[in-house]
């Protein structure tokens, strides 16, 4: 298996040294949101199943590898993604513990089953389906931005559909999508227990928000403390730091 193409670069992951992730700057690369939602989720420690949908380069189970011994299953529609994702699973020497699929999330039932992980985690496309000119300009940031292969309401339906009962859902989305986001949850059983705005900085609006439910959960939910991401002077906040560098 060849490591890299010529198009693309080998990145640190965030603070760890030691680890590498496969880029390209002509596909969709990971940004903050991944990193927040990957610290957010909860994750069993020693053992268990997790599911990433919509997992593009293979980011959020990389991460998460290093807080837990658990088995982690990525799944992305885009094939470009799905075999730098694999490479870099390669790369880093976790194929024991990290499988990537090429594959669709509304089509994962046989292969994936039924109720089978403990969590589920996604970052899926925020935004609804774009202008054909827009979808022109490049079809791999299109895929990955845009519900052009899946809807909010896809995405959850198969969350449900591959999370044990009592298993836990978790998403970063855009705050617009909060209500669109709950009724969804509460459509296919899974009940919203802990919700957690991102901020640019102080004084400014929300930019996005992790999600966390449990399906056929009891109703009680969870407002967590915001999250500011900068100092007025750009600077990153002690928490954000933390959880950016692990400092």
């Amino acid at each position: 298996m060849k490591t890299i193409n010529d198009d693309e670069r080998l990145d640190y992951l965030l603070s760890e040294k030691d680890m590498h992730i496969i880029q390209s700057s002509h596909v969709f690369s990971f940004s903050l949101d991944a990193v927040l939602l990957a610290h957010f989720a909860y994750v069993p420690i020693k053992k268990g199943h997790i599911l990433d949908l919509c997992t593009g380069n293979g980011v959020i189970p990389l991460l998460l590898s290093r807080r837990t011994n658990a088995s982690i299953v990525g799944v992305e529609i885009q094939s470009r993604l799905a075999d730098m994702a694999k490479r870099s699973v390669a790369l880093n020497q976790l194929g024991d513990r990290l499988t990537m699929i090429h594959g669709d999330l509304k089509e994962m039932k046989t292969e994936l089953g039924h109720s089978a992980f403990d969590v589920v985690t996604c970052n899926p496309p925020y935004f609804p389906t774009p202008a054909v000119t827009e979808h022109n300009e490049n079809v791999h940031m299109t895929v990955a931005k845009h519900e052009v292969y899946c809807t909010l309401d896809d995405v959850v339906k198969a969350c449900k559909l591959h999370v044990r009962p009592g298993g836990k859902v978790a998403m970063v989305h855009r705050p617009d999508r909060l209500v669109d986001i709950i009724v969804s949850f509460r459509q296919y059983r899974i009940e919203p227990k802990r919700v957690r705005f991102i901020y640019p900085k102080y004084g400014r609006e929300a930019n996005m928000l992790l999600v966390e439910g449990t399906r056929d959960g009891n109703a009680g939910l969870t407002m967590l403390p915001p999250l500011y991401i900068y100092h007025a002077d750009n600077t990153y906040t002690k928490e954000a730091e933390g959880i950016i560098y692990g400092k």
